[in-house]
């Protein structure tokens, strides 16, 4: 899609002002303290309790972002970040999977791009978005500037 100003944005919608993450995680509290994070980080956030809404949500809103807890009603989370790594409109969004769950592996086997562990704490969960949001950033500039 070409935007009025003549630039391309890869995944087909207009750029934001602030990156959105959909954070998808069951249990209200750490939902609304990764949000809390988040947000005062500077970020947009979407939420959502269940795999299946977070699916549909990831599918609508095309998120700079997904940050998705493990144990989800509905998809489970490692389900989810699968499905979004086949699908052509959301391949390209990163994943972050958490847990309390020693999953890292089984998160990468899923296509995530990072994993952490439980609990959550602020300054890890900023830092590994920042990378995350940085290296699509500069994959974007790459597949623009080829």
């Amino acid at each position: 899609m070409m935007l009025r100003d003549g630039r391309q944005q890869a995944n087909g919608t207009p750029p934001r002002a602030r990156p959105l993450i959909l954070v998808i995680e069951r249990d209200k509290h750490m939902r609304e303290l990764a949000g809390h994070f988040l947000v005062t980080a500077g970020y947009a956030v979407e939420l959502a309790l269940d795999g299946q809404f977070g699916l549909e949500q990831a599918r609508t809103l095309l998120p700079d972002l997904v940050v998705t807890e493990i144990m989800i009603p509905g998809i489970d989370g490692l389900a989810l970040c699968r499905q979004l790594k086949v699908d052509s409109a959301t391949r390209h969004i990163p994943v972050l999977v958490f847990s309390m769950l020693a999953a890292n592996g089984r998160a990468r086997e899923a296509g995530a791009d990072a994993f952490l562990l439980k609990p959550l704490a602020e300054h890890r969960l900023l830092a590994t978005v920042k990378t995350l949001l940085e290296a699509r950033l500069a994959t974007t500039n790459l597949e623009q500037s080829s």
